[in-house]
């Protein structure tokens, strides 16, 4: 079934900080990254009516993507659940808005189904990983990463669900606490992925567009691509001994962020 991308009447967002209200205003406490969606796929013809069209500054032609502001997370949550949607008879690809500052992460703008949880103290068990993240979504499995020789944990796991918007709304969120401790949560991408990410390096130029149609998602400055590979971190797995019972090769993020986390198949 295709429906239109307006659940709740969503406002378009004309760049001010609160450019429109729900019956009751929008939560203060619900920040406006999180009630924003990017919306690709656009027909040329689709005006700011339905949301804010990203234009090129020159010639003033629709980039073919654009941006909604709702006025609460559920109504994001609401129309991603809703989906395909077609605005203006076009099949849209709506996807959680990036911010600028993570939109020049590599990685960022990568549809992914699995996500990297670091961090994670030894007496986090799984259970408490999937009590927590099942509030997201459905789970499809969960790799508490352990050390081969000792069995011991390794301090981080992988996390694969069965819809790549439940992982956009987990790492959009930033700050996770798991059975009381502060945690790190990226998307985990496989060796290819990191690879295809670093090509994009140097794509493009401008801002506002999306996937290296001329610049990055949302604008900002820097190329997609740039600042190094995903994590930078170093240090998860080592350096290439692996995991006990698991298909990934080296450390994630192994060698100060020179790599991959392995070679793991998606």
């Amino acid at each position: 079934m295709e429906v239109k991308l307006q659940p709740s009447r969503p406002h378009p967002d004309s760049g001010s900080r609160h450019h429109h209200q729900g019956k009751e205003g929008h939560d203060p406490k619900e920040p406006e990254q999180l009630r924003k969606l990017f919306i690709g796929g656009l027909s040329f013809e689709t005006t700011d009516d339905n949301c804010v069209v990203m234009r090129d500054p020159q010639t003033k032609r629709s980039r073919d993507s654009g941006f909604v502001t709702y006025s609460c997370v559920e109504e994001v949550d609401a129309a991603m659940c809703a989906r395909p949607h077609k605005v203006d008879g076009c099949v849209v690809e709506p996807k959680r808005a990036i911010s600028r500052e993570d939109s020049v992460k590599p990685g960022a703008h990568l549809t992914v189904k699995n996500i990297f949880v670091g961090d994670i103290k030894e007496d986090t068990e799984e259970y408490n990983l999937r009590d927590y993240f099942e509030r997201y979504g459905k789970i499809e499995t969960i790799e508490v990463m352990e050390d081969r020789q000792s069995g011991k944990k390794r301090g981080f796991t992988f996390v694969t669900f069965d819809d790549h918007d439940t992982v956009d709304k987990i790492v959009v969120q930033k700050y996770h606490t798991i059975n009381g401790h502060n945690c790190e949560v990226k998307k985990a991408l496989s060796k290819q992925e990191m690879q295809s990410a670093g090509s994009q390096r140097g794509c493009g130029g401008g801002s506002g567009n999306f996937m290296g149609r001329g610049g990055n998602f949302g604008g900002g400055g820097g190329n997609f691509g740039c600042g190094g590979n995903f994590g930078g971190r170093g240090g998860y797995g080592g350096g290439g001994g692996g995991s006990r019972g698991s298909p990934y090769g080296g450390g994630y993020g192994s060698g100060g962020g020179s790599g991959g986390y392995g070679s793991r198949r998606f």
